[in-house]
């Protein structure tokens, strides 16, 4: 299955079609960005406070070569395609491309978004593009991470449980 398959799995080139042509129609577009490894309540939460922020919500997915150097040689457990999949099968999300940099920054001046959204746990100076979107006159939003729900905590308890 290859992106094209997908309409809203974009490369970063259609993605820039795609969000000049919303700029144009007078949308807001919100980006986030993650690994999005093994997917859960926490991430959907996420999403939809970032899609409240804008009229459209771009997802951009670690590759997996990314997810590696972020997280160690085991992950990710999914493969970016599938990630992507089902992460743009989300009612909130509008469309998600897939960066293979250590970080998203060259998505986020392609997309040029209205807001960049994180989770709390990132003061703003630390986060990724936060200056650009800022001198361009967008904000950032940091949203309240879902206690109980994440992926490390996922995992603990898996191996944990066949220890």
């Amino acid at each position: 299955m290859t992106n094209k398959d997908i309409p809203t799995v974009m490369t970063r080139s259609d993605l820039v079609t795609w969000g000049e042509r919303r700029r144009a129609a007078g949308r807001t577009v919100a980006f986030t960005n993650g690994c999005f490894d093994l997917l859960h309540r926490g991430h959907l939460d996420s999403f939809l406070r970032a899609a409240a922020e804008a009229d459209e919500l771009v997802v951009a997915l670690n590759s997996d070569r990314s997810v590696r150097l972020l997280k160690g040689e085991s992950r990710p457990f999914v493969r970016q395609e599938d990630r992507a999949v089902m992460v743009a099968a989300l009612r909130p999300v509008s469309v998600v491309t897939i960066f293979d940099e250590p970080t998203p920054l060259e998505t986020i001046l392609a997309v040029r978004p209205d807001v960049l959204v994180k989770g709390s746990e990132y003061e703003e100076a630390d986060i990724v593009g936060s200056r650009v979107v800022l001198a361009w006159g967008g904000k950032i939003v940091r949203v309240p991470m879902r206690a109980g729900w994440s992926t490390s905590q996922i995992i603990a308890t898996i191996q944990k449980l066949s220890e």
